[in-house]
C-alpha cells in the first residue's frame, strides 16, 4: 500500500480529520476540525513532513498552500476545492478526491471558511504559514 492508501484508510477506519503517513509509517493523526491539525503537525513535525502523504477530510486553498509549505508530497481529501486544486496542480503535487467543491464553507455551513477568505488573496506557501 501507499502512503497515501494508508492515510486515507485510517482517515476513515478513526474517524479522524487528519492523517499524515511518511515511508509506511502514520507520523501524525488528529481529529480537530479546521486548520488547527495540520499547523499542530507543521510545529510538531517541521521538516520531517517533507515528502509524506496527506489524508484529509476537507482541503481547501489554505491547507493546499500549507501542503506545499511543508513538502508534502500526495494528497488525499474527502471534500477539495477547486482552489485547493489549483494550488496542487500548478506545484505538482498529485492529488485525488471524493467531492470537488467551489468553496470550503465554515463549521455552520452559514458562509466560507474564515481560513479560504484568509487564503483567497496569498499565493505563496510561505506567506500562508506566516498569515495562519
Amino acid at each position: 500500500m501507499s502512503d497515501v492508501d494508508i492515510a486515507k484508510s485510517r482517515l476513515y477506519e478513526k474517524d479522524l480529520t487528519l492523517v499524515v503517513v511518511k515511508t509506511g509509517e502514520v507520523v501524525f493523526e488528529t481529529g480537530s476540525h479546521r486548520i488547527s491539525g495540520f499547523l499542530g503537525a507543521i510545529e510538531q513535525l517541521g521538516a520531517g513532513l517533507e515528502g509524506a502523504a496527506v489524508a484529509d477530510r476537507v482541503a481547501g486553498k489554505a491547507v493546499a498552500l500549507l501542503c506545499v509549505y511543508a513538502g508534502i508530497s500526495e494528497v488525499y481529501a474527502g471534500v477539495l476545492s477547486r482552489k485547493a486544486k489549483a494550488v496542487f496542480d500548478e506545484y505538482g503535487v498529485p492529488c485525488e478526491w471524493k467531492d470537488l467543491v467551489d468553496n470550503i464553507l465554515d463549521l455552520n455551513r452559514s458562509g466560507v471558511c474564515p481560513f479560504e477568505k484568509a487564503a483567497a488573496d496569498i499565493s505563496d506557501p510561505e506567506q500562508a504559514y506566516a498569515a495562519f
